[in-house]
């Protein structure tokens, strides 16, 4: 649960000085569309902070242990870095080569879901 934890933790609070940073210190000197790739890496970026919670949460529990969760937790990671880190660097740099990153990224947190969703039905079924 730790890990887990800490990673929410560290994450949302990223997510919430980038998007400071975003507003109050590059708002007139980035380019509309870098500001807008800078509040879609901070809006995953919290969402998938707080899906991290709930992985820490589950992962308390005797049936929320399991590869399963843990896999969704690393992929919720991936997806961070990849995705919302892909953004952040196309808005502040203009670096173009780490475009390939984002839809990675995206498909990490699309998996992601599907694991948390691959134990609530196993879960389900076991009810």
């Amino acid at each position: 649960m730790g890990r887990w934890l800490a990673l929410a933790g560290v994450s949302g609070l990223i997510a919430i000085a980038i998007g400071a940073f975003g507003t109050h210190i590059l708002a007139g000197r980035l380019a509309p569309t870098a500001l807008s790739w800078i509040a879609t890496g901070t809006g995953y970026q919290m969402t998938h902070s707080l899906a991290l919670l709930a992985v820490a949460l589950l992962s308390r529990e005797r049936l929320g242990r399991s590869q399963t969760v843990e896999l969704a937790g690393w992929c919720f990671v991936v997806g961070i870095v990849l995705f919302c880190g892909s953004l952040y660097i196309l808005a502040l740099t203009g670096a173009g080569p780490v475009a390939w990153l984002t839809p990675i990224g995206g498909a990490a947190f699309m998996l992601g879901w599907a694991a948390l969703a691959r134990q609530g039905f196993i879960l389900w079924r076991q009810s």
